[in-house]
């Protein structure tokens, strides 16, 4: 199996443990006399099954990402990390952006000028920055995941 298969495998667990803990909540309770829709019992032992598989593919996945190597300074769990932290960080700068350049109307002169804090346009040069370089590792990343048999 590829890595790029494992981690669509992994999402694919990781909605149907969602979809089985809301199927289990709308089960618990019913009115005495009636029957649930479905047996949260067998769902419980379905998603402790599920929870088992998942659990095998992500340490699969985890030991396939930290022994492979991204480039001669590090291994795909390390860029994984750095793209994640790059994200986080373009994030953060673009609401910076927005809400800084958000224009306050005044009615009058009299009014309160709101002026901003932070320079709009130097950060937003770093939003494109960090947007770039992430794409870079993200395709980077993609790319390798369909060549990378995932460790047993």
């Amino acid at each position: 199996m590829k890595l790029a298969e494992a981690l669509i495998a992994r999402a694919d667990y990781q909605k149907r443990i969602e979809q089985l803990k809301k199927r289990i909540h709308m089960n618990l309770r019913v009115q005495e006399g009636d029957e649930p829709s479905e047996n949260p019992n067998e769902m419980l032992t379905e998603l402790a099954e599920i929870r088992h598989e998942l659990t095998s593919l992500i340490k699969q996945i985890n030991r396939t990402n930290c022994g492979i190597q991204f480039d001669d300074e590090r291994t795909l769990a390390d860029a994984l990390t750095e793209r994640d932290q790059l994200f986080d960080q373009r994030l953060l700068l673009s609401k910076v952006v927005e809400e800084s350049s958000q224009q306050i109307d005044r009615y009058s002169q009299s009014e309160i000028r709101v002026v901003s804090t932070v320079n709009v346009k130097s950060i937003q040069k770093q939003v494109d920055y960090l947007s770039k370089t992430y794409r870079e590792i993200d395709t980077k990343i993609q790319g390798m995941n369909w060549n990378i048999d995932l460790v047993d």
